[in-house]
């Protein structure tokens, strides 16, 4: 593994980072428009519904609200958009990256674009992976809240102060000004009450279980056994892992990051300044939505942030890269 503090600077006037959406990103149609489009993405979808054994191409382009949120379709779903979309990019020939990175859910779709993994295993995987997340804490139990603005040592504190013999931890470092906090729902109603005269703004999110925190041990437990299933390669370009914020091209610290996350915060803000330290100056969000070029704009303004979802932003992202 590359140390944050020793990689080297590639070239700092044109490197390119690829970022693939997390669990939140999804919305019903996604994808439908580079599938009708596109022969690689729509082999993608096909891929993914063979895999499966079930179309999740169909939840994808037209699941409800209900299809989408549920935890076991929310992953594959995002997944599959998202390496469809990376699919065109590559078959489009737009520039190669030179990292690539993942929010959470998205670290998968990430090694998948760099080589690292099969499709076939990361939506087995991770369909697998959100059916043990739904499962780990009753309906009810934990709650996730996003603390806006407020120093993030005061968060820490506050989450201390309000969790008592119950678990309140920080969950997702998003951005300067983004910390999500998660764990069990009377001990997150503490924290919102503690951290209304340090944080601009608390806003309990609508989420299906507290992720990224301690009660998500039962579904660490239960994934590893998938993950050594899979086949990890060594990835075509160095991937930064969430829970580490670090580099690396190894194999076995892709798997084992990726058990380790379950249950671990997911270190974005350090993972973009990683990428900004090593001379990333372009970043392309592939898959659905704009939530990480949002916090890109948070974290470093300079930057430029693009996207792929669907052919009109394929289109400008092509313009953008080729100036």
């Amino acid at each position: 593994m590359l140390d944050n503090k020793k990689s080297e600077i590639l070239n700092p006037k044109s490197a390119l980072a690829f970022v693939f959406p997390g669990q939140g990103s999804q919305y019903s149609g996604m994808g439908k428009d580079l599938a009708a489009n596109f022969v690689a993405a729509k082999q993608v979808f096909e891929e993914a519904d063979e895999a499966l054994g079930f179309s999740i191409s169909t939840i994808c382009f037209a699941g409800t609200e209900a299809d989408l949120q549920l935890t076991e379709n929310t992953q594959p779903a995002i997944l599959t958009t998202s390496v469809a979309a990376f699919r065109v990019l590559e078959s489009e020939g737009l520039a190669k990256p030179n990292f690539v990175a993942g929010h959470s859910l998205g670290e998968y779709s990430a090694l998948v674009a760099a080589g690292a993994l099969s499709l076939p295993d990361a939506v087995r995987t991770v369909r697998a992976r959100g059916r043990y997340m739904q499962e780990a804490v009753p309906v009810g139990t934990g709650a996730m809240a996003a603390v806006l603005g407020g120093e993030r040592g005061a968060i820490e504190q506050a989450c201390k102060e309000a969790s008592g013999d119950l678990i309140c931890s920080v969950a997702n470092i998003n951005s300067p000004n983004q910390v999500v906090i998660a764990g069990h729902a009377q001990a997150i109603d503490r924290a919102i009450e503690v951290l209304q005269g340090i944080a601009k703004r608390v806003v309990k999110l609508n989420v299906s279980a507290p992720f990224h925190c301690a009660l998500m041990k039962p579904a660490q437990e239960r994934l590893a056994f998938d993950l050594e299933q899979a086949a990890f390669s060594g990835p075509r370009v160095p991937v930064i892992t969430n829970v580490d914020a670090s580099v690396t091209t190894e194999p076995a610290v892709l798997r084992e990051s990726l058990l380790r996350q379950v249950s671990a915060p997911v270190r974005w803000l350090e993972s973009m300044e990683l990428l900004l330290q090593n001379g990333v100056n372009t970043f392309v969000e592939v898959g659905p939505g704009k939530v990480l070029s949002g916090l890109m704009r948070q974290i470093n303004r300079d930057a430029s942030c693009l996207n792929v979802e669907d052919s009109a932003s394929l289109e400008a992202a092509r313009a953008r890269l080729n100036s």
